[in-house]
């Protein structure tokens, strides 16, 4: 069942060019040869707005009012994994008189596992994509498994809260201390029998940044600022992904993006992935 709209928050977009790409793939346009994430988004967007591919990556790019925050709005579903709320539409206000006649479809997209991006084209082109070191010199390390309390008692730890688990861990460390400290939990070992733990570094680049922003919105929804400009990274349930999108594009799961009239009159990006 579909159910009223929530607000997102906004974003900006000074370059004139709102993008919605994949977020496993923003950093990667540069390497395919065809030119950077900005220059391509803007090369559609001059022609009223369209969606690109590259090999795997994928976005579309869309003209935006450039002196305004753009309003971000989710209409839900209920996931068919758990029933709890999912994205069905996303709607981008772009701040731009709507003037065509009919809406417009500029392509398709599929949902990234990984999340999605939205924000200025100009500013993704210095997005910092998933084992890209940190950006700010820190880091955070997590921990959890069945000897979670002894190694707590030995390594400390804060309780942290993503997406509903419960793990142990330290955030915002220099990086040469939290490096050091998943040394030292990667060679713990308790004495007479085999290991239960599992722990991670994350470096702070922007994709880690994106998805610890999310951990603990109902939608997974949150905000970074990369190059100045406020970007959204917008997550998905596992579950739910597996569920309703999971192959992406060499399955068909795919949804429509749309350029269309909003309530005032102004001109709405829409993705509709509701099925």
């Amino acid at each position: 069942m579909i159910e009223q709209g929530v607000d997102l928050g906004v974003v900006t977009a000074p370059s004139g060019v709102l993008v919605l790409g994949m977020a496993s793939w923003i950093d990667y346009w540069p390497q395919l040869g065809g030119g950077s994430l900005s220059e391509r988004a803007i090369a559609v967007a001059s022609a009223g707005g369209g969606h690109v591919q590259d090999w795997l990556c994928e976005m579309a790019g869309v003209p935006a009012a450039s002196d305004v925050p753009l309003a971000v709005r989710a209409t839900t579903a209920a996931s068919p994994f758990d029933g709890e709320p999912t994205i069905a539409i996303l709607e981008v206000d772009l701040g731009l008189p709507w003037t065509a006649d009919e809406p417009v479809l500029l392509g398709d997209l599929p949902v990234d596992r990984c999340g999605m991006v939205l924000g200025d084209a100009i500013a993704l082109d210095s997005w910092t994509g998933d084992g890209h070191p940190s950006t700010d010199g820190l880091a955070d390390v997590f921990y959890w498994g069945g000897d979670v309390d002894e190694v707590h008692e030995v390594f400390g730890g804060d309780v942290i809260v993503q997406n509903g688990s419960r793990v142990r861990g330290r955030l915002d460390l220099p990086l040469a201390e939290a490096e050091a400290l998943a040394d030292s939990l990667k060679a713990w070992q308790p004495e007479g029998r085999g290991r239960r733990l599992m722990s991670v570094l994350d470096e702070h680049n922007d994709f880690h940044r994106f998805n610890r922003a999310g951990w603990n919105h109902p939608l997974s929804v949150g905000a970074v600022q990369v190059a100045g400009c406020q970007v959204l990274g917008i997550g998905w349930d596992p579950g739910d992904h597996s569920m309703r999108h999971r192959g992406e594009r060499a399955h068909g799961q795919v949804y429509p993006v749309t350029l269309g009239p909003g309530p005032e009159g102004r001109t709405v990006l829409r993705w509709t992935v509701a099925s």
